[in-house]
């Protein structure tokens, strides 16, 4: 199926433009007396949502049995009716006003009731995926979903295309896995990620990650589209519709070219400045993520974020209780923490960066320090440093990359690369 698509690298979509991407959507995907289920991101991703839902709606809804939005949080908690309004830009109170007749649903992970399992994914399957190096962890994978997608003829996929530091790239099957899908799947592919580790998986377009999501992904027993958005800032540069791995794949290629900043070397100190749709440390840690790559051995890394005081509301007991270490770290001493969510120990990774771990002493490649308000003390028994946010100026920061130092205003999606990378972070 050919895609559906516009884009305009060096610019904005015109509104002209997006309409005509969704009415095109709309009649491929021949909605008329079928139930449609739109798959959306929260808050915590950068995209025109209010723009796309109600293009949607108006192509889609007069002609449909249904037309209804699940929003894909992942791990992340369920958001409040008043945020869901927020989310698609309604006044509070009046979703019916501009969405009539459709619902909008939470995802919850943790709630078996709320899932279904449609198949397995084999250890055999598993091993041909990732790798004979990777192999010891392969075991038989129940692949769980949102049981609502029954309820529906029609499944459409939309969201942001950004680098991400566990697939590659995001969006597509990921707003399957882990958007809508139980604990055993996620847990597992983003340990995958993180025994990869981050710097080589970031901004890599097939990985075994993304290969194990879609090998998932065809087990859904519906029919299935993607409309993946390419945002530069707030503007939206590319929409591309079609079956979920060709719209994605094109809106990647498209992100590689937007959303990668290479530089001609190390920084000995980066300033990252956690935008407010980071509410938690749980997703605030893209801030390192995606500029791990760029900063010197033995230098700092600063996630910059007054406004968060929470670590994670769901998984924060655990990452108190681990703490942030290196991935040598926890093989290290695998039969301590084994038992442990594989996600969380990903995560833990995945924020602390790469680094070593040798007769009981850990060392860190480079330092990771919260200023935020999370307190100094919470810092230090989970293993990141800390500074008072308010002795920070980011202004002070600005233009003085020829110091060593580097200000990012609004981290967590531009992935920052270097031209002549190291070893540690080339793909193997």
């Amino acid at each position: 199926m050919k895609i559906i698509s516009e884009q305009n690298p060096g610019g904005g979509l015109s509104a002209g433009s997006v309409e005509g991407v969704v009415s095109a959507a709309a009649d491929r995907i021949c909605p008329d007396d079928k139930r449609v289920l739109v798959i959306i991101p929260d808050h915590t991703r950068t995209c025109p949502l209010p723009q796309i839902a109600r293009l949607l709606h108006k192509s889609i809804a007069p002609r449909a049995a249904k037309l209804d939005f699940l929003i894909a949080l992942g791990t992340h908690p369920p958001i409040s009716e008043d945020r869901i309004d927020a989310l698609l830009g309604i006044e509070p109170g009046k979703r019916d006003e501009a969405l009539p007749g459709s619902e909008v649903f939470n995802h919850r992970w943790d709630a078996p009731e709320e899932l279904t399992t449609i198949g397995t994914l084999t250890a055999e399957t598993v091993k041909s995926i990732i790798g004979e190096e990777l192999s010891d962890f392969a075991h038989d994978i129940d692949v769980t979903i949102n049981r609502r997608v029954l309820d529906y003829d029609v499944l459409l996929i939309c969201g942001p295309v950004f680098p991400h530091e566990v697939v590659g790239f995001s969006g597509g099957s990921k707003y399957f896995f882990p958007g809508i899908c139980g604990p055993e799947l996620l847990n597992f592919f983003h340990w995958l990620g993180a025994l990869i580790t981050n710097p080589r998986i970031i901004g890599n377009k097939q990985t075994p990650v993304r290969r194990t999501l879609e090998t998932a992904a065809d087990m859904i027993d519906r029919e299935s589209f993607a409309l993946c958005m390419v945002v530069s800032g707030h503007d939206l540069s590319g929409l591309f519709f079609g079956p979920v791995r060709q719209a994605w794949s094109a809106a990647a290629d498209l992100s590689d070219k937007l959303h990668i900043i290479y530089k001609d070397r190390p920084y000995r100190s980066v300033l990252s400045c956690a935008p407010e749709m980071y509410d938690e440390l749980w997703v605030a840690a893209k801030c390192m993520y995606k500029l791990e790559p760029v900063v010197a051995d033995g230098g700092e890394l600063i996630i910059y974020a007054p406004h968060l005081d929470t670590i994670s509301e769901t998984h924060g007991r655990i990452i108190e209780e681990i703490g942030y270490h290196t991935l040598a770290y926890f093989l290290g001493q695998w039969e301590r923490f084994k038992d442990y969510p594989w996600g969380v120990l990903a995560h833990s990774t995945h924020v602390r960066g790469i680094g070593t771990y040798a007769d009981g002493v850990e060392k860190p490649r480079i330092n990771v320090t919260l200023a935020s308000g999370i307190p100094q003390e919470t810092c230090r028994r989970i293993n990141l440093g800390y500074r008072d946010p308010a002795t920070i100026d980011p202004a002070e920061w600005t233009d003085r990359e020829d110091e060593g130092l580097l200000c990012v205003p609004k981290a967590g999606e531009m992935l920052y690369k270097l031209k002549d990378p190291p070893a540690w972070q080339r793909p193997q």
